[in-house]
């Protein structure tokens, strides 16, 4: 039997990361916000692992988006399918990473999808064109992580 994973991506503003991501890929933000009430109200955690992000309550250094067509916890708001979770880590990015996403455009090709992705606050870092073999930019997302758009 297969197993389910999720994606973790570490970053410094994993709220504005996520956003980011879900625009990019058109997934949902995940809203934790009646597990959060249900913790609080039970002393499970205090106010100090909480934070507001765009109205909602969401764990403090967390957020998670998932794909608009995969099934998810109704009380937790967590994803049962394809998932990326953003995590708040002390350190900055260092280098370059050793895994990353390729984003692959739709319908209006590739120079749509760099469009698109720029105006979201994605840089385009270099263009690969191997001919038959493929054609790409290497890009960067708002806190410098690497992918590609195909």
């Amino acid at each position: 039997m297969a197993l389910h994973w999720k994606l973790v991506i570490d970053s410094a503003n994993a709220a504005a990361l996520a956003d980011f991501w879900a625009a990019a890929l058109e997934y949902e933000v995940e809203d934790p916000s009646a597990l959060i009430t249900q913790l609080l109200a039970a002393g499970h955690i205090g106010e100090d692992a909480v934070t507001e992000h765009r109205g909602r309550r969401n764990f403090r250094g967390h957020a998670a988006i998932r794909h608009p067509d995969d099934p998810f916890d109704q009380t937790s708001g967590v994803g049962r399918g394809r998932r990326v979770l953003f995590q708040d880590v002390p350190e900055p990015k260092s280098g370059k990473n050793r895994l990353h996403l390729d984003v692959h455009g739709g319908p209006g090709g590739l120079t749509e999808l760099v469009a698109r992705l720029e105006t979201l606050g994605a840089t385009c870092v270099h263009e690969v064109d191997r001919g038959p073999a493929g054609h790409w930019w290497v890009m960067r997302d708002p806190e410098g992580n690497e992918f590609c758009a195909a």
